[in-house]
């Protein structure tokens, strides 16, 4: 027979950390929450910690950045004095100022050109150096100006574009592959002296008074070139020698160091023009030819006969002096470049950095599948770069909104005002004898509205790293 039901079920007993069912006929009673007083002297102790740690940051955030930028904003609506209340006049002022729009523009050019050139340029240093075994000489070599100060790579850059070839490098180089094509004259300071039989022409050659008889040696004496800068290879000159049927003559310098000596004529201690180009010209038309020996002799065939000699102007022509780097055209360019060559070792570093993190399997996959190098850099190193090159471009767009130093100590006085930018007028109108602080603490806060959305994205871009 079966046994009798019981009387009663046994209690449920309740299993920890699970959850009673529906049919439980009892629960364990939840936890009870730590009340106010048992949590709060824990809190407020570890909030008091903390905020004895931030308080000297805060501090110094507060007198140094929060107090100078509420000031200047203050300040950017009073006058020159102070005293007065002028409103929006001074941010009127940088909108019409000619000398401020010109700072404005220069400023918008060096953040499109510089922080793009200088990143292009690290990118480029860094995936190059990466296949050579001299790429860690070269990446000291590129990044060693980072440690000279913006002060002292501008005193070199202000020799570097120096106009002088002599003194500026880079005039003597771009003077020197000039001169490999077209080679100056020899004679850019010759003329003709008193009395002379030589009078001047088109394109600033001469050409003699009358025309040349064969078989009558000419004289074409020039003055006005130091003996020092006198050709390789001259010889004391030499009068010419009658050939019949020939036109010759003699060009030469008529001055004899130490005075005396006779006009027109050569005398014993005065030097021929080696090379200078003699042309015979007869109804505008150049019918023969030739070039001064090393004592100034030359000779023409009978074609000269009747003809005018002309010098021409090319003989005259004026030593090139390469370009005016520091003039108002290429003067912010030529900042710009002395920028780029200071931090273009700051970028490669941190893009080296970056592609060493590079999974080199992901490379090689692309590789086997037929990418070729260029394939391979655009369509797989750049992209995975991509959060590098960001940080690396935001940084340096933050960088050179305040540049100063380099177009104050490059651009002559004469040309500042073509090279001028928002951090340099700024410095120009608050300060010295025709101060207006109320005009540059508007600059000021210019400034700081420019440089505010870079900032806004990059803080963006921080907190997006973040949450990954």
């Amino acid at each position: 027979m079966p046994a009798p039901a019981p009387d009663s079920a046994p209690a449920a007993v309740p299993v920890p950390g699970r959850a009673a069912g529906p049919g439980s006929r009892s629960a364990a009673p939840p936890a009870p929450a730590p009340g106010p007083a048992a949590r709060s002297p824990e809190a407020r102790r570890r909030r008091l910690i903390a905020a004895a740690f931030l308080l000297p940051a805060l501090v110094l955030l507060g007198a140094l950045v929060v107090q100078p930028i509420g000031y200047s904003l203050y300040r950017s609506f009073f006058d020159r004095s102070g005293d007065v209340f002028v409103g929006a006049a001074n941010y009127r002022q940088i909108l019409s100022d000619d000398t401020i729009r010109t700072a404005l523009r220069n400023t918008a050019l060096w953040v499109v050109l510089a922080p793009a050139v200088a990143t292009a340029l690290g990118l480029i240093f860094a995936v190059l150096t990466e296949r050579v075994r001299w790429g860690t000489a070269f990446k000291l070599l590129v990044f060693m100006p980072m440690a000279i100060s913006m002060l002292a790579a501008g005193i070199i850059f202000r020799l570097v574009y120096d106009h002088d070839p002599d003194r500026g490098v880079a005039n003597a180089v771009w003077v020197g592959v000039h001169d490999t094509f077209a080679q100056s004259s020899a004679f850019p300071k010759a003329r003709p002296g008193r009395d002379s039989p030589l009078e001047p022409s088109e394109g600033g050659a001469f050409v003699t008074r009358d025309p040349v008889r064969a078989g009558t040696p000419v004289l074409l004496p020039l003055v006005g070139v130091a003996p020092e800068s006198l050709p390789p290879g001259t010889s004391t000159a030499a009068a010419a020698g009658a050939e019949p049927g020939k036109v010759t003559g003699t060009v030469w310098q008529d001055f004899t160091r130490g005075g005396g000596g006779r006009t027109n004529a050569v005398d014993a201690t005065e030097q021929g023009f080696a090379g200078m180009r003699v042309e015979a010209v007869r109804d505008g038309r150049v019918v023969d030819a030739a070039r001064a020996r090393a004592d100034g002799t030359f000779t023409l065939s009978a074609r000269a006969d009747g003809a005018r000699l002309r010098l021409p102007g090319a003989n005259f022509r004026e030593a090139y002096g390469g370009v005016q780097w520091l003039g108002p055209a290429l003067v912010t360019p030529a900042v710009i470049g002395s920028y780029v060559w200071m931090w273009a070792g700051f970028a490669m570093v941190l893009i080296g950095a970056g592609l060493a993190a590079v999974p080199r399997e992901l490379l090689e996959a692309a590789r086997v599948d037929g990418a070729s190098e260029w394939q391979v850099f655009r369509r797989v190193t750049v992209p995975l770069l991509a959060p590098v090159l960001v940080v690396v471009l935001v940084t340096l767009v933050i960088n050179v909104m305040k540049v100063f130093d380099l177009v104050f100590v490059i651009a002559p006085g004469a040309v500042q005002d073509d090279a001028n930018v928002l951090a340099l007028q700024l410095y120009r109108t608050s300060f010295g004898t025709d101060a207006d602080p109320g005009l540059g603490s508007a600059i000021a806060v210019l400034l700081l509205v420019l440089v505010v959305p870079v900032m806004l994205v990059n803080i963006r871009r921080l907190r997006k790293e973040r949450s990954r």
